[in-house]
């Protein structure tokens, strides 16, 4: 993994350093505000230095990786149905870390024994994460040989971690391939917080950066919005519009194909009434473009689509034909909608059958309606697409916001 800060005048400027120099799949893992101080605060302005990281590919001999007696699933077991029992990990007031410049195991010796757990950890990662590549940027000094009852303890503390992910209903075989992924961390006999920090980081970057709604290019924009019956697509829609008619001045149009639910249509209508904008029903693929052209002037253009049961092929069909209809003169995106609070299985099934339809982004609806996100991640996973939006409520627009990666992986990982 690579890390690096950048700095510029505007988040957005040094956010683009970052994309210049290690390539557009960076993911922003801080944003952090530096006001000059003293009296240079009188001719100085205020920067941004973002913290940004990018994966590394690493080379696997598949042979090897089978046959590794440190392979993590059998040194500890990682089937789904068995439990998993521990104590809970506390370290000694006396006990004093080993490793040298290891600035984990400070920020254990500073946190008080009644927060001395996961929690609080995650409340300090961030912190952690800068003060390590504050110092001298890769600089590296001797390790002194780890006692054997420091790997015992990183030993049960992953453990803990996998149970804590089965429990937020990430599926077993992505928590199987990440810790995984920490062997090489373990047999260096790191410590429980580094070890914390490193799966933190990798998870970030499995999640990648979020990708909202671009409205820099030609206008219209063009965006579909699609997805299975009941997800939440035209409250969706409404927020959406609501952000960026009042937030940000643009002028959005409305287009519903949802010819099948009237109420749908109505209530869609409603909303475009409320922002004092057109609202346009479409009845077929051929009406399209002569739709988009109506509002040619406007910056965005949000077409509503009627959910189906993905087992539905006519319907699908379409859908399809809808997005494909549109001319190639104008800029167009797909953002699939996904309840949290579907089946894993059910998911699987709808990401395949709308995989046929057009490449997506994705948008969770409804998470103030389950207390686990592990779907957020299968779905990641499997799909490879994407994320955008996230909603938690009925409320427009305050209920949605854009996708906050380190928010839900401290969520995933037993914080808040």
């Amino acid at each position: 993994m690579t890390i690096n800060k950048f700095q510029g005048k505007t988040e957005e400027e040094a956010i683009e350093k970052a994309k210049q120099e290690m390539g557009e799949n960076v993911v922003i893992m801080n944003v952090k505000t530096i006001k000059p101080k003293g009296v240079a605060s009188l001719f100085k302005k205020t920067i941004y230095e973002v913290t940004a990281a990018k994966e590394e590919t690493e080379q696997v001999n598949p042979v090897a990786a089978f046959n590794s007696p440190m392979k993590m699933h059998e040194q500890i077991n990682l089937a789904a149905d068995d439990p998993i029992q521990m104590p809970p990990y506390e370290r000694k007031e006396t006990e004093q870390p080993t490793v040298k410049k290891d600035i984990f195991a400070e920020v254990l010796k500073e946190s008080k024994p009644e927060k001395d757990g996961i929690e609080q950890r995650l409340d300090n990662l961030q912190n952690m994460i800068e003060h390590r590549f504050s110092e001298e940027e890769h600089r590296e000094e001797p390790k002194e040989e780890v006692p054997t009852q420091n790997k015992t303890e990183s030993f049960q503390f992953v453990k803990m971690l996998y149970k804590t992910l089965l429990n937020n209903d990430v599926n077993e075989k992505y928590a199987n391939q990440i810790l995984d992924e920490l062997e090489s961390v373990m047999k260096k006999g790191n410590s429980v917080d580094y070890i914390l920090s490193n799966v933190y980081q990798k998870m970030i970057l499995k999640f990648g950066q979020p990708k909202t709604i671009d409205l820099t290019g030609k206008k219209p924009k063009v965006v579909f919005v699609i997805g299975p019956t009941g997800v939440g697509k035209t409250t969706t829609i409404a927020k959406i519009a609501s952000k960026y008619k009042v937030e940000q001045g643009k002028k959005v149009a409305f287009l519903t194909a949802d010819t099948y639910r009237i109420a749908a249509a109505e209530q869609l209508r409603t909303y475009a009434n409320i922002l004092d904008e057109p609202f346009s029903i479409i009845y077929s693929a051929e009406e399209m473009n002569q739709a988009i052209e109506n509002v040619g002037d406007y910056d965005l253009v949000l077409v509503d689509t009627a959910g189906f049961s993905h087992k539905s092929d006519s319907q699908r069909e379409d859908i399809k034909r809808l997005i494909e209809s549109v001319d190639e003169k104008y800029d167009k995106s797909v953002y699939l909608v996904l309840s949290a609070t579907t089946k894993y299985k059910d998911l699987l099934e709808i990401i395949d059958i709308y995989n046929e339809i057009a490449d997506y982004k994705i948008i969770f609806t409804k998470l103030d309606e389950t207390s686990t996100y592990g779907n957020l991640l299968n779905v990641k996973l499997y799909s490879n697409a994407e994320l955008s939006y996230i909603t938690n409520g009925q409320n427009v627009p305050d209920d949605i916001e854009i996708f906050d990666t380190q928010k839900i992986v401290k969520n995933l990982l037993g914080g808040r």
